[in-house]
């Protein structure tokens, strides 16, 4: 597996690939992630927090070669996957890729570029993969009125042992608790959130290029900084809804870490909620008017947001992303390399 997103980044797309790795080698198999840690690295423009590897090629092809894998999964379309596209193309080798992020959009919000144009870009990467996943029914089919093709489902799980119902004293300012928990950047438009004439009390949780700059405009949210593990846990449970502003994210792992701690969701009718939401209102509430939401998702029962993120298993997760592998483990063979395009 070759990401550009790795550790110590904090976000769903690592958490993703270190929890399916670590559920494929409790089914027996060999896998390993090759990450920006093994290379020189370089700040990545308007997110410094973001590392970014350069001139892989040759290191990359090295360690690819001394593994000698069965199968290779490109997790993202930043330069290591770049370089091992290159790889794969040049020796006729078959892989499959993630449509994790909406980079075009996250794109859009920071300079002027027209969707069209870094679309074109985005197909372009994911076009010879013999399959590109995707989390969500919605997406799949945003990707392929946008000219994608091959596309297969790889669902998301969520751990329940860690993220469930707590004691709630845990934070005490004046309830209800909103809370925020992922990245502090300008494409999950936080601002949305901490706009809202709430009652109660604002959290954010986590990093990111925005946090200073929201820190002091927005004085009276409690800004606790990214956490991990067992203090995470602990922020979740001890929140009355979860505030999830964001209309970019592919699916959104937070939701479900949210309802597994006994936290209702309140958050835009988009791909990503839409998905794990549905028509399901007993566990949130979906609205464009993002306050409604958050009053509507008060009422929900704790008990039932939980019954319904226990529906979701990292092990059923896993066991997809393998069976999207399964095709083209024999990638071995005497075809040409595929042209680039």
């Amino acid at each position: 597996m070759v990401t550009d997103a790795w550790y110590p980044q904090v976000n769903g797309v690592v958490r993703t690939i270190a929890t399916v790795r670590d559920e494929i080698r409790k089914l027996g198999h060999t896998v390993e992630v090759i990450g920006p840690e093994h290379f020189r690295t370089v700040p990545m423009p308007t997110y410094p927090e973001i590392r970014l590897a350069i001139a892989a090629g040759r290191k990359l092809t090295r360690m690819i070669a001394a593994m000698d894998p069965d199968a290779i999964h490109i997790a993202t379309e930043g330069p290591l996957g770049h370089a091992a596209r290159r790889y794969c193309m040049r020796r006729g080798i078959s892989f499959t890729t993630a449509y994790h992020t909406r980079f075009p959009e996250y794109i859009r919000d920071r300079a002027p570029v027209p969707l069209f144009l870094s679309y074109a870009v985005v197909r372009r990467f994911h076009r010879p993969a013999a399959a590109v996943m995707v989390a969500t029914a919605s997406i799949e089919q945003a990707l392929k009125a946008r000219g994608f093709t091959n596309i297969r489902h790889w669902t998301r799980g969520v751990d329940t042992d860690q993220f469930h119902p707590r004691d709630k004293s845990f934070i005490t300012d004046p309830r209800p608790i909103s809370m925020y928990v992922g990245r502090v950047a300008v494409e999950k438009s936080i601002e949305d959130f901490l706009r809202l004439d709430l009652p109660g009390t604002k959290y954010v949780v986590g990093g990111g290029p925005q946090l200073e700059d929201l820190k002091l405009r927005y004085p009276g949210v409690r800004f606790v900084g990214p956490m991990h593990g067992e203090e995470l846990a602990q922020y979740y449970a001890a929140a009355d809804v979860f505030v999830f502003p964001s209309r970019t994210d592919t699916f959104g792992l937070v939701l479900l870490e949210a309802l597994a701690s006994g936290v209702p969701v309140a958050a835009y009718p988009v791909a990503g909620p839409l998905d794990v939401l549905g028509d399901t209102k007993d566990v949130g509430a979906l609205d464009e008017d993002l306050g409604r939401a958050v009053r509507q998702a008060l009422t929900c029962s704790p008990e039932r947001c939980r019954e319904f993120a226990l529906g979701y298993s990292w092990r059923a997760s896993a066991e997809q992303f393998l069976s999207n592998l399964a095709p083209f483990t024999t990638f071995r063979s005497n075809k040409p390399p595929v042209a680039e395009g």
